[in-house]
């Protein structure tokens, strides 16, 4: 008993406490096999639930269609019937195991991804294979999603946030670019079923694949996606370099003013300016820059524009997660009659960590939310899958993450300051206004 007694915490005396940037931080390992037909797999074997997610991931994002908004419908509708099972039998297998089936198209790539019970895989993988080798596109399935598609676009049209977001990709990189380009009407209305077969044929049924799987594993894992996937006709992805995309082309115009709704109040401010991808040296310093200048709660824009003038609920920057070419945004929403106002004060803040120092107390803050979201994305085999995928499909490995902590742990305030006169100079940044 005194024994006992005497292991006991002490709990009149609080622990103590640690910064953020104390932690030694591990990214946790992959492990990687090969399918027969050459596709990559990623294994994260992590966790003590039985708990598994399994995502496919192609090169089948916008940057390889022809026609504009086939990849984001032929993405949206692998479930929606094959030549054995409707819409709503496949729903229903995967609703009966408890599992759930999503589906994601990006600029680049396109995932078909699967969370479920590790026991329920047997069950399960057999129909993801399905989807990707014999889905049909039924034409009222298609009918039906070009009448919600537009619906859907003519309301988000009448909110400036989503103009704002369009416009502004398109003023960065060109529309003719993926980056750049968005759906109108028309695009919808001229979606055929032959455009998605065509699609579907050579960017799934023959496309470029990798697998990436988290979570607690069964033994035979592999066996299964052999079994499932290893004889079909994918190929490995080329690599970083694969996407042969146009050339990007910005505006001419810096400053844009649009109207778009002529009782509207409140206005969407995009201030943005094209930067380089994660392969730049100055890439991951920036991020820490971003950090100060607008990047969380406590930053430079958020403490001047939200709490000190009250212009807005919230202000943020941060630099666009694209793979061949980035941009650094500033986002808000702001009344209409301080759209102006707020502007002025960005490019002030601009100039003042142009000209003075970051003090240490403020870089240890940014420092410790730095450090604070990536412990938040080595929460769980999920999140370290998350971590992982957007290295590998940037072309990068582990040492660029080894990298970006130490950045974070050492970057001094003089290096700052010259990445804010480098970057942050106000005539280098587009700036739209949408009411």
């Amino acid at each position: 008993m005194g024994a006992q007694k005497k292991n006991m915490l002490n709990r009149t005396i609080a622990p103590p406490i640690k910064d953020a940037i104390e932690f030694a931080l591990e990214l946790p390992p992959y492990k990687k096999y090969t399918l027969t037909n050459g596709v990559p797999v990623y294994t994260i074997n992590m966790g003590d639930v039985d708990a598994l997610m399994v995502s496919l991931i192609f090169d089948a994002g916008n940057s390889w269609e022809e026609k504009n908004g086939v990849a984001a419908a032929t993405n949206a509708l692998l479930k929606n019937g094959t030549s054995g099972r409707t819409a709503f039998a496949i729903n229903e297998h995967f609703e009966y195991y408890g599992a759930y089936l999503n589906r994601a198209s990006q600029h680049e790539t396109a995932d078909i991804t699967l969370h479920c019970l590790g026991r329920h895989l047997k069950e399960l993988l057999p129909v993801v294979a399905e989807l990707v080798t014999d889905s049909i596109f039924p034409q009222e399935e298609l009918d039906i999603y070009k009448k919600n598609a537009q619906q859907r676009l003519q309301v988000s049209l009448k909110k400036s946030d989503f103009v704002a977001a369009r416009l502004i990709d398109s003023y960065l990189y060109g529309f003719e670019h993926p980056y750049g380009k968005y759906s109108q009407l028309e695009d919808f209305q001229g979606l055929e079923r032959a455009d998605l077969q065509a699609f579907y044929k050579k960017n799934y049924q023959n496309g470029a694949c990798r697998i990436m799987v988290a979570g607690k594993m069964p033994e035979d894992i592999i066996a299964q996606l052999e079994a499932s996937f290893g004889k079909l006709p994918f190929h490995a992805p080329a690599g970083f370099s694969g996407i042969k995309g146009p050339k990007v082309m910005p505006a001419t115009e810096k400053k844009y003013y649009i109207n778009n709704d002529p009782n509207g109040v409140q206005g969407s401010i995009r201030i943005a300016r094209n930067f380089p991808n994660r392969h730049h040296p100055d890439f991951q310093s920036v991020q820490v820059l971003n950090n100060v200048f607008g990047g969380f709660f406590g930053s430079r824009l958020m403490t001047n524009i939200r709490e000190d003038k009250g212009y807005t609920y919230g202000i943020y920057s941060y630099l666009v997660n694209n793979i061949q070419d980035s941009a650094w945004l500033i986002s808000t929403e702001a009344g209409k009659e301080v759209c102006q106002a707020t502007i002025d004060e960005v490019y002030k803040e601009m100039r003042l960590m142009q000209e003075e120092l970051i003090d240490e107390e403020e870089l240890q803050m940014a420092r410790n939310f730095a450090i604070g979201t990536i412990l938040g994305d080595l929460d769980g085999p999920f999140q370290v899958a998350g971590r992982w995928k957007n290295i590998l499909l940037n072309g990068l490995d582990e040492n660029y993450f080894k990298e970006g902590v130490r950045i974070i742990k050492t970057i001094t305030p003089e290096e700052l300051q010259v990445l804010a006169k480098k970057y942050l100079n106000p005539e280098e940044f587009f700036e739209l206004v949408v009411v």
